[in-house]
């Protein structure tokens, strides 16, 4: 065994019966990790409280930084996108996301579709009217031409899709970045947690109600 790691066990051992005098935690291998654990996460909450972000001491409040954050994320994510359909017949990212979209969920109303990309009714109607004229999507059952319609993918959107999966993958991995896989659980479980939030807040609210808040 590794007399470097030895000595630091050692070292972490007489730490540990020197500090539990008042013997908080028990003299076995259970309370000797329990200590281990709770001294870890007193170091992490140390960082926390010390991290300093750019404007900090200028009076920008950790709001303005997450704000900031996601809007230069979004971005950075839509350059990827670019990218990724470059030369491509896709003209833009929401293209593809809504043939995923449909290609995962399988078919559903225009109103359905737009609400889980987050976009108003014209953004949406945009976005179907694109991909409808490329003969990705077909429309089903009675035909009204409005939000109400039932579309599902075609054979040549998912064509379509296929040819392009393997860079629109590259770019997703990209945004995703250098993070380890704990950091990405950890990253999933507060934007999930965020949105979840803006959810319930738009559910309850139109423009105008947001526009009222801020006054």
């Amino acid at each position: 065994m590794d007399d470097v790691f030895l000595k630091d066990l050692n070292r972490l051992a007489t730490k540990f019966y020197t500090e539990n005098v008042q013997e908080r935690y028990a003299h076995d291998m259970s309370g000797f990790q329990k200590w281990i654990s709770d001294n870890n996460s007193k170091e992490s909450h140390k960082d926390d409280e010390e991290h300093i972000w750019e404007g900090q001491n200028t009076g920008r409040t950790v709001e303005s930084v997450i704000s900031t954050l996601i809007v230069h994320l979004n971005r950075y994510a839509a350059r990827y996108s670019e990218a990724a359909i470059a030369g491509s017949d896709f003209s833009a990212q929401d293209d593809f996301v809504y043939l995923i979209n449909l290609k995962a969920f399988g078919q559903m109303q225009v109103t359905k579709i737009i609400e889980i990309n987050v976009h108003n009714a014209v953004e949406g109607l945009s976005v179907v009217s694109r991909i409808e004229k490329h003969g990705w999507i077909n429309r089903v059952g009675e035909v009204k031409y409005d939000l109400s319609d039932e579309i599902t993918i075609s054979d040549k959107g998912k064509t379509a899709l296929e040819k392009q999966m393997k860079r629109i993958r590259q770019a997703t991995s990209m945004v995703a970045g250098d993070l380890s896989h704990r950091d990405r659980l950890e990253l999933i479980k507060i934007l999930t947690k965020l949105e979840l939030h803006h959810q319930s807040v738009f559910k309850k609210c139109n423009i105008q109600d947001l526009i009222n808040m801020m006054h």
